[in-house]
């Protein structure tokens, strides 16, 4: 009875299903592993930024580029403040804000982005409170530059904003180089809150984390629909196979026999009488 898995299709069906159950049992796996790493990366990072409450200030220089090892640690630098922008939609403790962010212009012309706090509200440049002047030193957590548009602001501000605490948005909006990195103030300027730094990229359970645990539920998913179709099909087969053994075949319709005759009579050799002319 189960003779026809010998032949070539069904040699066919089953290298496909002892190909395909590895196959995504492994991919299974793997975007398994990619949630689980992305998981120890968030618990790491949040270890990161409690230490690094603690740690003492380093100069700039040395904490740069900002890796996942260096975001959020304690930076120092000194210089003059500059030129001064509002970063608007930016949420603290529930409430919709925006930052205020001022370039400090440090040795070597380079600019670092400093975030001196956050105001609730519309952004307003009335609002914000002048830079102190003079040579300061600040001290903050150091955060690496944003994606442009990650926050939903995009483009078309008014003049003095931006959306993006980014090298790559702020060099159009100011004359000297920015630093691929800013920092936010411990401690807030004149009545504004301090800004909290934020878990560097990548290590965050977000999104990307979910698509992993959501595609590994999927792979999973196809390998036992693979399984409950080779046993469908082969259980159909052999109900047909037994059907046939015990001549229980499905009959054939009187128009598929009428359809057999009408083509059999046509191929059939005519007689010499019937070739004649009459």
């Amino acid at each position: 009875m189960y003779r026809f898995l010998l032949t070539p299709r069904w040699w066919g069906i089953n290298v496909f299903v002892l190909l395909a159950i590895p196959f995504c049992i492994f991919m299974g796996s793997w975007q398994l592993g990619r949630f689980e790493d992305r998981v120890q990366d968030h618990r790491a990072a949040d270890k990161q930024a409690t230490a690094a409450k603690t740690e003492a200030a380093r100069p700039l220089a040395e904490l740069l580029p900002v890796d996942t090892n260096t975001s959020g640690k304690q930076a120092t630098a000194t210089g003059r403040y500059g030129k001064q922008l509002l970063v608007p939609d930016r949420e603290l403790d529930g409430k919709r804000g925006f930052y205020v962010l001022t370039l400090l212009r440090v040795d070597g012309g380079q600019a670092l982005p400093v975030v001196r706090g956050w105001l609730p509200g519309d952004a307003d440049s009335a609002k914000a409170p002048a830079a102190p002047t003079g040579e300061v030193t600040v001290t903050g957590a150091l955060q690496a530059s944003e994606s442009p548009g990650a926050n939903g602001v995009g483009g078309g501000l008014p003049e003095g904003q931006t959306g993006a605490i980014s090298s790559a948005s702020l060099v159009n909006l100011v004359p000297y180089k920015p630093y691929d990195a800013w920092i936010t103030l411990k401690k807030a300027d004149s009545g504004m809150k301090a800004v909290p730094a934020t878990a560097a990229q990548n290590t965050g359970l977000d999104l990307k984390a979910f698509q992993n645990l959501g595609y590994t539920g999927e792979w999973f998913v196809f390998a036992g629909f693979v399984v409950f179709m080779w046993f469908r099909l082969l259980r159909r087969e052999v109900e047909f196979a037994r059907d046939a053994a015990l001549g229980l075949a499905p009959a054939e319709s009187e128009e598929s026999i009428d359809s057999k005759e009408r083509a059999d009579r046509q191929t059939e050799p005519r007689t010499e009488g019937e070739n004649a002319p009459a």
